[in-house]
């Protein structure tokens, strides 16, 4: 079969809610077309494909992950394209349908991460199904499945269609040089959480951000939605109960990665083997009890594969409803609730550590797990991932760092999950943005605002000089008027090719810099704490136990490294002035003070001969100098 698994439509029911009105192939083998039924595991489809308060926008456009299916390996990328028309212009109109409007998703869950290509051929469909007027005319939706499933193929993944609809250009124009800033926080794998309506703005950004980092869309998110649907909230209490008895944790030894096999991938990109610890997303490390360790199809060690066992209790209320009417302050309970459970898991797993032991011969790798400290021994560090010969992509999204481009209000508890170890994650539901405590930092998408909670976090963030200087170039190629040059293999310069060239090159910089001996100078350019925290990283760890030789032909040093400047200062104040929270007070004053001047200036008349227009002038003039846009500063 092709890489489209199935065309699904998604309907709004007056008393039913979200609903899956029609699927082909059907999502349960043995089922209709029509059956409303779900996978366990794609629960929360309907409320993905079909957003909340969409009502508020005739159309609208969502790309969604979902975890994969038992005896499946990785994420299913979803694109949905939304629309709504007035009930009255139907030309066939159900007996259901009683309200004035009627609100359809039509959605394309795929293997291949071809988003922006995907939702090129879905909106033309999408458009002619709402054109008939009468949606029992399916013929067209199986028409897309076989033409989708004959014209796309992994070949795509190699080229520049992968990133059609994403542009670093827009990015850069919107946040500036607090792109750099977006680009760090992913790689130290915190919780950072986008936020803005409709929802193609916000997926658009979000993923434009990890277009950013070499392989990700391509090859990187295969194990980013490993996760499970909660399944009652009585249910679910007793899961995570029953995830902190630390005896019921199967230990890795190395027997479990002794048969990774590794072989070449196209393009020159290794492919982890059947038995890799990450290939097969078998979650060795997360805190699963071993009744669990191996759902989703997952091999153990003597290649048999294990089933999720159904908890025994079960609450006839779902978890849908309760999330519907929820109160904010319910979520800030639960959460502290949340916390107690895991200082006391903490205290286990350091005992567990202080007796844990292990064979010789691999390297070892402390890893803790999600928020709850526990510790395991990886033997040999696999990505599971497609990578190039500089070990690219990172192997971010791995281990529970879930990439959730947009995030329905039933997914709330995903960002508290013992289990889950941070994520990058979209939002739409303002509910999301006022739980501050559950994530690290917080995108706001329309006013460009990247809000850090952590001061310690702010600190490591901090820019350097270097870092400054490649923003500065950045924004200034961007947004000034310059000759056309083109580049063999980056495009335009300026372009979006161009942009996502240099942030590679940033990443194979900084890459290349920690392997040197003696690097504390050169790394100081990248940030002596930034770098520090990154190599605690899962992702750093998981680079840093494998050989890339390529890198040795790299430049290890920061593309921006040079002697202090007058300019720097200026760019240095600039950037304080725009970003602190004491600069922006003093920006503020500033130009109240300006306008004062204008109104006084006007109120004593033509007398005073101009001086107070002159004043104003004057300040002005002054303040530009540290607010205006670092891209004029550098002369």
């Amino acid at each position: 079969r092709g890489p489209v698994l199935h065309i699904v439509v998604v309907g709004f029911h007056h008393k039913k809610g979200c609903q899956v009105e029609f699927s082909y192939p059907p999502l349960k083998p043995g089922e209709g077309h029509d059956s409303h039924s779900l996978p366990e595991e794609w629960k929360y489809l309907p409320f993905l494909a079909l957003p909340d308060g969409a009502h508020n926008y005739q159309e609208d456009t969502v790309f969604f992950h979902l975890p994969p299916r038992c005896g499946d390996r990785t994420t299913v990328y979803g694109v949905s394209c939304y629309r709504q028309i007035e009930a009255k212009a139907l030309k066939v109109r159900q007996a259901d349908i009683t309200r004035e409007t009627v609100q359809k998703s039509v959605c394309v869950l795929s293997q291949l991460p071809l988003y922006g290509l995907l939702q090129a051929k879905l909106q033309l469909i999408t458009h002619a199904y709402f054109e008939e007027k009468d949606f029992s005319q399916i013929s067209i939706l199986k028409e897309l499945y076989d033409h989708m499933n004959s014209s796309l193929g992994s070949t795509l993944l190699e080229g520049s269609q992968v990133y059609l609809g994403l542009s670093p250009r827009d990015l850069v124009l919107h946040f500036r040089h607090k792109v750099l800033i977006l680009f760090k926080l992913i790689l130290l794998e915190k919780k950072v959480l986008f936020y803005i309506s409709p929802v193609n703005r916000l997926v658009g950004a979000l993923m434009t951000v990890l277009s950013l980092f070499p392989g990700m869309i391509e090859h990187g998110l295969s194990d980013s939605s490993q996760y499970r649907p909660r399944k009652s909230v009585s249910e679910d209490a007793g899961l995570q109960e029953n995830t902190l008895q630390l005896d019921n944790y199967v230990p890795v030894s190395a027997a479990d990665t002794s048969n990774a096999n590794l072989g070449m991938g196209k393009g020159g990109r290794k492919m982890a083997g059947n038995a890799s610890l990450e290939g097969q997303k078998t979650r060795s490390n997360v805190p699963f009890s071993q009744s669990e360790k191996t759902c989703n199809g997952a091999q153990s060690s003597n290649g048999t594969v294990q089933r999720l066992k159904v908890p025994s209790r079960a609450s006839p209320v779902s978890s849908e409803s309760d999330w519907e009417t929820l109160d904010p302050s319910i979520l800030e309970e639960a959460s502290l609730k949340e916390g107690e459970r895991e200082n006391a898991a903490s205290e286990q797993a350091e005992s567990l550590v202080g007796k844990g032991t292990s064979s010789e011969g691999l390297p070892i790798t402390v890893q803790p797990q999600a928020n709850t400290g526990h510790t395991v021994f990886v033997q040999g560090l696999v990505s599971g991932l497609e990578e190039d010969q500089y070990g690219m992509p990172l192997a971010i999204f791995t281990k529970g760092y879930l990439c959730l481009p947009y995030m329905a209000l039933q997914q709330h508890h995903l960002l508290s999950d013992v289990t889950v170890r941070g994520f990058v994650a979209g939002a739409t539901n303002i509910l999301f943005r006022q739980q501050k405590h559950l994530s690290d930092a917080i995108v706001e998408i329309e006013d460009a605002h990247v809000q850090i909670h952590d001061p310690e976090l702010r600190k490591i963030l901090n820019p350097t000089t270097a870092d400054l200087r490649f923003s500065d170039y950045l924004v200034k190629h961007v947004t000034e008027n310059r000759d056309d040059v083109f580049l063999d293999g980056t495009g335009w310069e300026g372009g979006d090719e161009w942009i996502r060239a240099q942030f590679s090159a940033y990443l194979h910089a900084l890459l290349a810099a920690v392997l040197q001996p003696d690097n504390e100078k050169t790394l100081s350019d990248f940030g002596t704490a930034f770098v520090a925290a990154w190599k605690n990283t899962h992702n750093y760890r998981v680079w840093n136990s494998n050989k890339h030789p390529a890198l040795a032909e790299v430049n290890s040093s920061h593309p921006f490294q040079g002697q202090y400047s007058v300019s720097d200062v200026k760019l240095r104040l600039s950037h304080s002035v725009q970003n602190s929270e004491r600069g922006k007070k003093i920006g503020n004053v500033m130009v109240s003070t300006s306008r004062n001047v204008v109104q006084t200036g006007k109120a004593v008349g033509q007398s005073v001969g101009g001086a107070f227009t002159s004043a104003k002038s004057a300040m002005s003039s002054w303040f530009s100098t540290f607010t205006q846009s670092p891209q004029s500063l550098g002369d």
